[in-house]
């Protein structure tokens, strides 16, 4: 029987922690599932390996609840497939969406500054699966992961600077542009022509009524850009799509893009 070699220990800011082997083909967790989440795909591999034995794979079904306002963050959640909602809710029960992660960020930034409260709620609002992490032991870890807390507190701020673009959008711009500016959004996340959502759910996201709602993604339909039918969207004409949102969309993506 051929023995194992002993792992090697390496210290990270009086942590001791076990030097991982990463795979040569890309990263994936102890069980071998995949990261596709962009985040951690892109830090170094000393940062990750810190990371790799605390990261646990949750699959996200649809309307799962990542965190309350008034729960706090118990975990961060680096979204590997779907899409999280971002929302705020009101006394009266009414919602608005303010903002979108998917496989490109994190659900929980407001940890890289401190912080272990937000005034949204996070919900799948796209069925998937994310990586999450003890928000503890995140905190705990940061100060000495500097490429990891440089990404996290830059995507916070893109975060901040997508609630601001969206609030000026649902006030200035008329329904159907926000609406072509939303689905484009959340193909983006998805890498999907088809969105699984329904009338209702537009309206809920974009804070207005129902029969707003129908009347844009009719208006979107008949000029070729999508195609719905019982409770999904498809994406036919993506140039279309852009060509009916407003300037939010390219604004936003190039928060996305830093």
């Amino acid at each position: 029987m051929a023995t194992k070699a002993p792992v090697p220990k390496t210290k990270s800011g009086g942590l001791t922690i076990a030097s991982i082997a990463l795979p040569s083909t890309g990263r994936s967790d102890q069980l071998g599932n995949v990261v596709h989440n962009r985040v951690l795909q892109t830090i170094p591999d000393n940062e990750f390996e810190v990371l790799f034995p605390h990261l646990q794979f949750v699959e996200l079904p649809l309307h799962k609840t990542m965190h309350e306002p008034e729960d706090g963050f118990e975990y961060g959640y680096f979204l590997n497939a779907g899409l999280s909602s971002l929302v705020i809710e009101t006394e009266d029960g009414r919602s608005v969406e303010v903002g979108i992660v998917g496989k490109e960020g994190f659900v929980g930034a407001p940890i890289a500054a401190g912080l272990n409260h937000s005034p949204y709620r996070a919900l799948a609002q796209a069925a998937g699966s994310a990586f999450r992490i003890k928000a503890q032991v995140l905190e705990v870890n940061l100060p000495f992961m500097a490429d990891r807390r440089f990404k996290l507190n830059r995507y916070a701020h893109g975060q901040t600077l997508q609630v601001a673009q969206l609030a000026a959008c649902n006030r200035l711009h008329p329904i159907d542009q926000r609406l072509a500016r939303w689905m484009l959004m959340c193909q983006d996340r998805l890498d999907s022509d088809l969105l699984p959502m329904t009338h209702e759910f537009f309206a809920e996201m974009l804070g207005s009524g129902r029969p707003s709602v129908s009347v844009a993604a009719a208006v979107l339909q008949q000029g070729g850009a999508i195609q719905y039918a019982r409770g999904t969207v498809k994406i036919v004409e993506r140039d279309s799509l852009r060509a009916a949102s407003c300037e939010c969309y390219e604004v936003m993506q190039a928060y996305n893009n830093w």
